[in-house]
C-alpha cells in the first residue's frame, strides 16, 4: 500500500511542477500523467543511484549540491524516455534550467505532500 501511496504522490508532485515551471507540459491525461510517473519512478529506482555513486567525488566537494544537477539530469532523462507524454521546452541550457527548477518542485511538493497524507507505518 505503501508503494502505490508513494506513486500517488509522485504523480500529484509531477502536476504541480507543471503547474509551476513555465514550459514544462506533461499530456493532458491521466494516462500521460501515470507514464511519466512510472518512467520518472523507474528513472530515480535504477538510474539515480549509480550517478549518485559515480558522482560521489564531485557531491563531497559541493557538500552535496551536485544533487540537484543529478535530479534535473533525471528529470532530463525522463522527458527523452517518456515520449510526448513529458515536453521539457527550449534548447538544451534552457531544459536543464527548466528540469532543475522542476527537480526541486517536486522534491519539495513530495515531502509537503508526504507530511500531509497520512501513510502505513
Amino acid at each position: 500500500m505503501k508503494i502505490f501511496v508513494n506513486f500517488l504522490i509522485s504523480v500529484a508532485a509531477l502536476w504541480i511542477a507543471t503547474l509551476v515551471v513555465p514550459g514544462i507540459h506533461i499530456e493532458a491525461s491521466i494516462g500521460g500523467f501515470l507514464m511519466v510517473a512510472v518512467v520518472f519512478g523507474l528513472v530515480n529506482a535504477f538510474l539515480r543511484p549509480i550517478a549518485r555513486l559515480i558522482s560521489l567525488p564531485i557531491r563531497l566537494l559541493t557538500l552535496g549540491l551536485f544533487s540537484f544537477v543529478i535530479n534535473a539530469l533525471m528529470f532530463m532523462l525522463t522527458d527523452t524516455l517518456a515520449g510526448d507524454a513529458l515536453t521539457i521546452e527550449g534548447g538544451l541550457l534552457a531544459r536543464l534550467l527548466r528540469a532543475f527548477v522542476a527537480s526541486i518542485v517536486v522534491s519539495i511538493a513530495s515531502t509537503l505532500i508526504g507530511w500531509i497524507v497520512p501513510g502505513d507505518e
